[in-house]
């Protein structure tokens, strides 16, 4: 594969790479090698066409649809994704452990399918993950046809945000087949350089080839973005709900309210769009907790899952327990929201509510003193 561009993200002290190539997937040498191989398809569909990176797949002897009979992670309701189990006896060219089939039962806008990928990876990254490392094509841009200038830009706003707020993803690369859409993947670069520079930082030259380049890695390399902020001692604790549960939720907002100065935040007022994911990254580093109020509607919210996902990748940074669950009503949770202790509060047992809300400010003030 050819190396087209890298762009390094910072997290704190480590620096990660976003790479873009232009090659074929199924056709890696060993010093490219990755752990997760993302493929897309639709619901229960993986017919190897011609232009698809399934069929690629199957040609190379790799069979999608086979490994979905035998998926090592199912996580399909809740985070649109299954993983496959590892991959023996690799054909030549095939280097990568396992595939993260990405198979969304409803697809929205770019921005928003993006932000689906790059979520549907915290449960398989991390200390107890399958990996840090991730090869994917620039999806949408084959059977579905999607622009490659429409794909390019979300995916790496998405790529950074998530990167440099704690996703334990070392190297990602993307990768573009045709030499036509390489090209335009160029040409998209050059004008993420012009959009996304940063005036207050000041870059030394760079040789002609990179220069498209240049402009990214100025952006996003600048300390507002790159390194953030750590979140005030004076904030407080956002709570990750569904709607539908307010009724008991409202028991532990105002068991925490303006207790012994602790402010509490409830997002109910983001609208979707584009920028929602930044949105929600910047109201969840201003707070110190986060009470996740785990039922079958919480599973069910892509809202829901965000906000999870976004204080996971947080909690795996700092090593500090950020997350405070609590089981509100029986649920099917997949594995690595189980992996963090929960208050048993079934079936919205209003008694152990308040007895978590006496138990969390306590645990905080403390922790202040």
């Amino acid at each position: 594969m050819e190396l087209l561009d890298r762009l390094d993200v910072h997290q704190g002290a480590e620096t990660k790479s976003i790479e873009l190539y232009r090659g074929d997937l199924t056709n890696m040498g060993p010093d490219e090698a990755v752990d997760i191989l993302i493929v897309s398809a639709f619901p229960n569909d993986y017919l190897p066409t011609r232009f698809s990176l399934i069929g690629a797949l199957w040609v190379k002897g790799v069979s999608v649809e086979d490994l979905s009979c035998a998926k090592a992670v199912d996580l399909r309701k809740t985070c649109s994704c299954w993983l496959s189990a590892p991959l023996t006896a690799k054909p030549p060219g095939i280097a990568f452990d396992r595939i993260l089939c990405f198979e969304p039962l409803v697809r929205g806008d770019p921005p928003e399918v993006v932000g689906d990928i790059f979520r549907s990876l915290v449960p398989f990254l991390g200390p107890n993950g399958m990996g840090t490392t991730v090869a994917m094509p620039l999806v949408a841009c084959g059977d579905q046809e999607t622009p490659v200038a429409r794909m390019l830009s979300p995916l790496l706003e998405a790529a950074v945000n998530w990167m440099s707020h704690g996703l334990p993803l070392s190297r990602l690369k993307i990768v573009v087949h045709s030499s036509e859409k390489a090209a335009e993947a160029e040409v998209e670069f050059a004008k993420l350089k012009s959009r996304y520079q940063a005036p207050s930082i000041t870059t030394s030259a760079t040789p002609s080839s990179n220069t498209a380049a240049a402009g990214l890695k100025s952006r996003y390399q600048a300390p507002s973005i790159a390194t953030p902020p750590k979140p005030s001692p004076d904030f407080g604790v956002f709570i990750s709900y569904a709607r539908q549960d307010w009724d008991k939720v409202s028991v532990i907002f105002e068991g925490l309210k303006d207790r012994k100065g602790l402010k509490v935040f409830i997002d109910r007022e983001i609208e979707i769009g584009a920028a929602w994911q930044q949105k929600l990254f910047k109201a969840l580093e201003n707070c110190r907790k986060m009470i996740a109020v785990y039922s079958p509607a919480y599973l069910e919210s892509k809202w829901c899952k965000e906000e999870y996902n976004i204080s996971y990748c947080r909690q795996i940074e700092s090593g500090e327990t950020i997350i405070h669950p609590i089981l509100l009503y029986s649920a099917n949770l997949p594995y690595y929201m189980r992996m963090i202790n929960y208050v048993d509060c079934r079936e919205g047992n209003v008694d152990r509510l308040r007895s978590f809300c006496s138990e969390l400010l306590s645990a905080i003030t403390t922790a202040s003193e």
